[in-house]
C-alpha cells in the first residue's frame, strides 16, 4: 500500500477529507524524506511511515484546515521536521508559511523539502525570537520549552491574527497564560484527530494590543 494511500485512508477514519492526487504525490515525496533523514539527524521520534501518517501528518492536516480564513502570513515556531508548517503550506497554498529552526541539520531538511516539493516556502535558519516581522498567524506543535516558546511566539502576531497551538487539554490553560493576559481571545477549542486529548487552541489578537 503507497504513503499517499494510507495516508487518505486514515484521514477517511479520522472524518477528514481525502486529499488530491497532486497534494498525495506531494505528501508522499515529504514522508519519503522524513524517513530517509531520520536515519541521519533525530528528525521525530517516530521511527515508522505508518506513525508518521498516522501521529503527525493527520493531525497536521487537521490543523492546516481548521485554521481560519483570511491568513496570508504565517510562522511554524520552532519548525523541527516540518510540522505542521509542510503540511500548512501543501494543504493551504494561498498561505505564504515561514519554517523558523534554529538547529542547522534540521534547517537543512526543511530547505530539502522545499526544494524537492517545489513550493515558495521559507526557512528562517535561526531562532523565532528574532525575526522582526509579524505574522497574521503563529503556530507551535511540540516546542521546547513550550510556555516560554509561547510567550514570545504571541509577540509575533499582527493585529487581528491567531495564535494556533496544538497541545493538549491538561496543558492548554497553562499554554494560554504563558501568552498574556488580555491580548488574545480565544476560541472554544477544536478537537484533533488520533489522540483523545489532542486540540488547537486559537487565539486572536485585539486589534489595540500589537
Amino acid at each position: 500500500m503507497s504513503s499517499g494511500f494510507r495516508l487518505n485512508e486514515i484521514l477517511r477514519e479520522s472524518g477528514q477529507e481525502p486529499l488530491d492526487t497532486q497534494t498525495v504525490g506531494q505528501f508522499e515525496l515529504y514522508v519519503s524524506l522524513i524517513l530517509r533523514w531520520n536515519t541521519r539527524i533525530n528528525l521525530t521520534a517516530v521511527k515508522t511511515e505508518d506513525g508518521i501518517l498516522s501521529k503527525h501528518l493527520a493531525e497536521s492536516i487537521a490543523c492546516a484546515n481548521a485554521l481560519p480564513g483570511g491568513i496570508a502570513t504565517l510562522l511554524d515556531f520552532g519548525s523541527g521536521a516540518g510540522l505542521p508548517g509542510i503540511p500548512i503550506a501543501l494543504c493551504r497554498p494561498e498561505i505564504a508559511v515561514t519554517l523558523a529552526e534554529s538547529r542547522g541539520k534540521k534547517a537543512a531538511f526543511l530547505q530539502e523539502v522545499i526544494r524537492t516539493l517545489g513550493i515558495k516556502t521559507k526557512v528562517h535558519a535561526g531562532r523565532a525570537e528574532t525575526l522582526q516581522n509579524k505574522f497574521d498567524c503563529v503556530v507551535m506543535r511540540a516546542v521546547d520549552k513550550m510556555q516560554e516558546a509561547v510567550a514570545a511566539g504571541a509577540q509575533l502576531v499582527a493585529p487581528r491574527g491567531w495564535l494556533a497551538l496544538m497541545t493538549t487539554n491538561a496543558d492548554a490553560d497553562g499554554l494560554r497564560a504563558a501568552a498574556g493576559p488580555g491580548h488574545l481571545s480565544w476560541r472554544e477549542s477544536i478537537r484533533l484527530p488520533i489522540g483523545d486529548d489532542r486540540i488547537l487552541a486559537l487565539g486572536q489578537r485585539t486589534s489595540s494590543s500589537a
